[in-house]
């Protein structure tokens, strides 16, 4: 079975390298790159599995990385940010990150946080390969306008074919299968993120901003505020 492959994009040879010898010894296959350019010429060569994306960088910052990524792929993004750093956690999510780590951070939870990542793209497939009659297999879930499809990790929305982050997906069907229902952001957190996360509630609320953008129109249902109290996949 061919290595899981990490690019690691951090400025600081020593964090790098340590970082690097974590994975390894997962036995995750790793390749480093100390600038913003390297990092992009990087990951059209290397084609990693995930990336883990430093924001200070001497040439080109992570943010900008991550967004020109994001027009091309949707390779999972873990950002870095060094304690005392000006980081903005909500910047970071809206530009498509998966996830966040302050540094410095322990060996076993930057392992377990880059596993949690992989496990949830797992089954996602290229977009290219992805067939809309197979849509209506595995488990779905289907409303006026919208079907979700959690064996295949597609969402279909008026007929088109929506690009969305794993963990949209997730989100938008874990609401969706439970319609009516009102869920606290942290409890979304806690049924959504496989590990302790380290965050505020505002990851969710970008999640859902972003989910509205995606899906804006007219039909039966909408994922809803309900004030005081968290969101719900509401079906009129």
């Amino acid at each position: 079975m061919d290595k899981q492959k990490i690019l690691i994009v951090d400025d600081d040879e020593n964090i790098a390298e340590l970082i690097s010898l974590y994975l390894i010894k997962e036995c995750f296959s790793t390749e480093i790159a100390h600038t913003g350019r390297n990092a992009l010429s990087l990951f059209k060569t290397y084609n990693p599995d995930l990336i883990l994306l430093d924001i200070m960088l001497p040439d080109i910052d992570g943010y900008e990385i991550c967004t020109e990524i994001r027009k091309t792929s949707q390779v999972p993004i873990i950002m870095l940010s060094a304690k005392g750093e000006v980081f903005d956690k909500v910047l970071g999510l809206k530009l498509g990150a998966d996830d966040y780590m302050i540094k410095p951070f322990d060996s076993n939870e930057l392992v377990a946080r880059v596993k949690a990542v992989l496990r949830r793209t797992a089954i996602q497939p290229q977009a290219s390969t992805l067939k809309v009659e197979t849509d209506h297999q595995g488990d779905y879930v289907e409303y006026d306008g919208l079907l979700i499809n959690m064996t295949n990790y597609t969402v279909i929305f008026d007929g088109n074919q929506i690009d969305m982050p794993p963990k949209e997906l997730e989100l938008l069907y874990f609401l969706a299968k439970k319609p009516n229902q009102v869920f606290t952001r942290d409890q979304l957190l806690d049924k959504l993120w496989d590990y302790e996360y380290i965050g505020d509630s505002r990851t969710v609320d970008v999640h859902i901003k972003r989910l509205r953008e995606k899906l804006n129109g007219d039909h039966n249902w909408a994922i809803t505020t309900v004030w005081g109290k968290g969101y719900k996949f509401e079906v009129r």
